[in-house]
């Protein structure tokens, strides 16, 4: 048993070795799984000296971590997580005049990016995940990403590197010539055995001869795999050319086994050329991709990317990526997405029209065009969700990442994918391609189940049969994603017994110890142990109130997560997920974490619903459902928090406060018979102050009123005219008792705009038992709803709602609840689709002409929108915005905000109170307080309007009210 204590006086960053943490951090997006010992947030580099002393001191390995997005299991492993996104994040020199920055590892690519722009600079490598990905990681992986065609790999940009090595010395790394290595080799310190070593093994003519007869071909741009010998002898200390030797050559791509980065000087490089564009060409036959690729290579393009037909099917049961769809015609079998960029638009068209003429020439594809401007990063954003959109293929057997990262020369790629092919074929293997075809490197992922023990044996056979067909056309058997513990095994394979042995001895060099990430590119574990799932381990069944069929039950729909890290963009990138995270920037908060501590402990414990650990984890989770939309996995944790907390509830019961908010309809309902007496109750300091101990609720939290009369009796006694058209208007638990006087301009607007308003007889949505995890009594709410409005909703007649996250219930809980056989399923279905937000309603209305804009005043008017989450999630808000600027001279500038942060009862709650404020002061608040005077706040969402409220002192109206001013 390890004690942590003696570090603690040395370490001023944050350490954990409780098993929330080590379950958390004990995967990331590879196949694999290791509980570490610990996980550590270093905030600087003293830090990073003392867990280095531990280390040494208890025999244990520090294993770095940025993004935890490594999908060769590079960050997994029994030792101590050392997290350096959190704190070692800063830019620390800027060198404007030599185009250079000095960053720490944790810093994120994007955000490097967007600090450089100004200065018509960027860090060349582009990754898929570089709206997360860390400078560290991508250093101790040799990241590329989609345009390494022009940009080559983060070893080609990296200037220099200081790193702790394991005797913790600080040393810099960076070119140097002749005379200055020759004095490196007389240095007595680590330092100097390390040059030394190199020096001794490369100065071999024979092992150079080795080099040159076992390495991928150099033509191969992509190739990292095993340490970068071939990389070090091309300088004037071994005589093959004029350059100076540089350790950063190995150090790149070394995964952490070398030395611990703590900064790191990068070559920046020109922004791309002004205009750029995409020809997008698409393939009924897919072995056609290859003679498309050479030729389109002649024509000097910036990225040629591939997607295949199976990722383009699955993208079509992702909200947000459906809309990103736009360019495909028919159901190609594979696309090819080329990009050019040139100073001249003219000259882009003119390239792009002969590529085109060349390939029709040759009868290759059948659909070519050509995407500009705000559409280029459509297209881009359906190619990088490749990873994550993988796992939303039905059942055990998923796409796994084995050969998903060999690179061949472009012009073997053919012969290369055939070879592997008939490996396929031979194992009756299915696969997805995608990826880098213009380098040479195509994702490669067969479809195997890793929980089968008869088809692991074929994943280790399939890696080991691979391994072959890449030495035999001389190519890398990584080409980006690293070797980890996925390849390392049969690295003695690719290079021979004599260059492996000289691996070791670097590494037993370095770090004699193996304080750096033991197990990595060498001395691996074999390649099917510390797998993510317990192979041949009987699937324990949950019943759930939810269905779950889709993805195969409860536990399937947490499997989905693969770790991309979608969710733990910082808020800079931008989207809804996920609030609690980017507010803490704690990966304890981000969706991935709540999926992988959900996928443990519903697996593997025998009482996973008492486990008070899981239920904390999922209790920061504001069920904003933007993990609905924005994970590409569609892992859905608000319908895994509402399921896990109903059957915690069943366990441990339910407390006074999740009845206090899940019956609030039927509190209401009793208090709106005296309304005058009960507001007096409610605002009474004294009272309230004695509610909110009981119930736990925030004193600074004010409890919303009632209304002098709910919306039901108040529109009873209105006086309307008689219309054709009718509508359902859905008065919803809010609106019917607190927002009655939206409700009631909703009537007299849509009265005036010549619809007749029907109120039917449901009276609550079951949202607010839906947010607290009352499961099943939302399930009996939502039968008892059907069976009525199955008899009166019809396309003609549809149901429309005033509060987003009530009405849009209709069109996603309702659909989850039953299976797609059950009757109930299909009642659902029918009602959903005509079941819309107000703004919906009016929208389609106002496009085919039934509502003019001469109904609205023309006087002028701003308006700032901040749309309610579950709006955005599940439906948008466009209409919102269509309709706010219908009025003549309307302007609407919609607030890039996610959720507000109230998230119904969330922010009132007083744990809660302090993250539901700093999420709002994120983005809401601020754009708020500075809107000008004049300037009208809209906000669909009643606790989105109390929240702005509560944060900035403004009212914001909901747009409705905004209308019916304007009438």
């Amino acid at each position: 048993m390890i004690d942590f204590n003696s570090i603690k006086t040395k370490f001023s960053g944050e350490l954990y070795s409780d098993e929330t943490h080590r379950l958390i951090y004990s995967t990331d997006a590879s196949e694999y799984k290791e509980k570490p010992l610990a996980v550590a947030f270093p905030k600087h580099s003293n830090d990073v000296k003392a867990l280095i002393e531990f280390a040494h001191n208890n025999k244990v390995s520090l294993i770095p971590r940025g993004a935890g997005t490594s999908l060769a299991g590079q960050v997994t492993g029994s030792g101590i997580v050392v997290d350096v996104s959190k704190y070692m994040n800063k830019i620390l020199e800027f060198d404007i005049e030599n185009k250079r920055i000095k960053v720490q590892p944790g810093v994120i690519l994007s955000e490097l990016n967007t600090f450089l722009k100004p200065y018509n600079l960027f860090f060349g490598p582009e990754t898929s995940t570089a709206n997360r990905c860390t400078i560290g990681g991508m250093a101790g992986n040799n990241a590329c990403g989609l345009h390494s065609l022009v940009y080559g790999s983060t070893r080609d940009h990296t200037h220099s590197i200081k790193a702790l090595l394991s005797d913790n010395s600080e040393i810099e790394f960076k070119e140097l010539n002749l005379t200055e290595f020759q004095r490196k080799l007389s240095t007595d310190s680590l330092e100097g055995k390390i040059y030394r070593q190199i020096y001794s093994v490369l100065s071999d003519n024979e092992f150079q001869k080795e080099i040159s007869e076992h390495y991928p071909d150099k033509e191969i741009t992509r190739r990292n795999t095993g340490y970068a010998l071939d990389l070090l002898v091309e300088n004037s200390v071994f005589g093959t050319n004029e350059k100076g030797f540089n350790f950063c050559k190995l150090l790149c791509g070394s995964e952490g086994t070398l030395a611990f980065f703590t900064e790191i000087t990068l070559n920046l490089i020109e922004l791309p050329p002004k205009y750029n564009t995409l020809f997008i060409v698409q393939f009924e036959k897919f072995n056609q991709i290859f003679d498309a690729n050479l030729i389109a290579l002649k024509y000097s393009p910036t990225a040629i990317e591939l997607t295949d037909k199976t990722i383009l099917e699955l993208t079509k049961f992702n909200k947000e990526l459906k809309e990103k769809r736009f360019f495909l015609k028919g159901n190609p079998e594979a696309v090819l997405i080329i990009e050019f960029a040139s100073p001249q638009k003219n000259d882009i068209e003119k390239t792009c029209e002969r590529l085109e003429n060349e390939l029709k020439t040759k009868h290759l594809g059948y659909h070519y065009q050509t995407v500009w401007d705000d559409d280029i990063n459509k297209v881009w954003e359906l190619r990088r969700a490749g990873l994550g959109i993988l796992s939303n293929m039905k059942g055990d057997a998923r796409p796994v990442s084995l050969i998903e990262d060999t690179a061949v020369r472009v012009d073997k790629l053919e012969a290369y994918i055939n070879d592997i092919q008939n490996l396929l074929n031979k194992h009756n293997l299915k696969c997805v391609y995608h990826a880098h075809i213009g380098t040479g490197e195509l994702h490669i992922r067969p479809v195997i189940n890793l929980k089968d023990s008869e088809e692991l044996k074929v994943f280790k056979t399939v890696a080991y049969e691979t391994a072959h067909i890449v030495k035999k056309h001389k190519g890398s058997l990584s080409g980006e994603h690293g070797d980890g513990r996925l390849r390392g095994e049969f690295l003695s394979l690719m290079y021979g017994e004599k260059i492996y042995k000289a691996f070791k001895e670097i590494k037993h060099t370095w770090d004699s110890q193996s304080v750096f990430n033991a197990g990595k590119i060498i001395d691996t574990p074999q390649i099917d142990k510390f797998l993510r799932y317990n192979t041949g381990q009987r699937e324990k069944q949950i019943e759930t109130v939810f269905d779950f069929s889709d993805s195969g039950g409860f536990i399937r729909t947490t499997e989905k997560c693969k770790g991309s890290g979608d969710c733990i963009k910082p808020l800079s990138a931008g989207g809804m997920m996920c609030p609690s995270y980017k507010a803490t920037s704690d990966e304890k908060n981000s969706t991935r974490a709540r999926a992988n501590l959900l996928r443990e402990i519903i697996s593997n414990e025998n009482k996973p619903f008492k486990n008070k650990d899981l239920y904390e984890i999922l209790d920061l989770c504001l069920s904003c459902k933007a993990c609905k939309t924005e994970c590409p996995s569609n892992v859905d944790i608000t319908k895994l928090k509402a399921e896990f907390l109903q059957h915690y509830y069943d366990n441990n019961g339910v407390p006074l406060r999740v009845r206090a908010v899940a019956y609030i309809k039927k509190i209401n309902h009793i208090l709106s018979k005296f309304p005058k007496l009960s507001n007096a109750f409610l605002g009474n300091s004294f009272i309230l102050s004695i509610l909110n101990k009981l119930t736990g609720f925030s004193a600074k939290r004010k409890i919303p009123l009632l209304s002098e009369q709910t919306l039901i009796k108040s529109a009873g006694k209105l006086h309307l005219a008689t219309h054709k058209k009718k509508v359902y208007l859905f008065a919803d638990e809010f609106t019917n008792y607190n927002d009655t006087d939206i409700g009631i301009k909703t009537i007299l607007l849509l009265d005036k705009l010549g619809y007749q308003v029907v109120i039917p007889k449901i009276f609550e949505s079951g949202r607010t038992y839906l947010s607290k995890g009352l499961v099943r009594t939302a399930k009996k709410i939502a039968k008892k709803n059907l069976s009525i409005l199955k008899h009166i909703i019809t396309k003609e007649t549809p149901i429309i709602g005033i509060e987003p996250s009530t009405i849009l219930t209709f069109r996603d809980e309702y659909l989850d609840f039953f299976s797609k056989d059950e009757e109930s399923y299909k009642t659902a279905e029918e009602i959903s689709k005509y079941s819309l937000m107000i703004d919906e309603f009016l929208e389609k209305e106002m496009k085919v002409g039934h509502i003019k804009a001469e109904q609205f005043t023309d006087k002028k008017q701003h308006i700032k929108l901040h749309g309610h989450c579950h709006q955005k999630a599940i439906a948008s808000t466009n209409a919102t915005k269509f309709i706010l600027s219908f009025p003549k001279n309307y302007s609407v500038e919609e607030i890039p905000s996610g959720c507000c942060g109230m998230a119904g009862s969330f922010g009132y709650e007083k744990q809660h109170y302090n993250l539901s404020m700093k999420i709002g002061e994120m983005i809401l608040f601020p754009a708020v307080r500075n809107a000008a005077k004049d300037t009208l706040i809209a906000a669909p969402g009643t606790s989105c309007r109390c929240q702005i409220k509560d944060g900035t002192g403004k009212d914001a109206q909901h747009p409705i009210e905004i209308l019916f001013d304007a009438l």
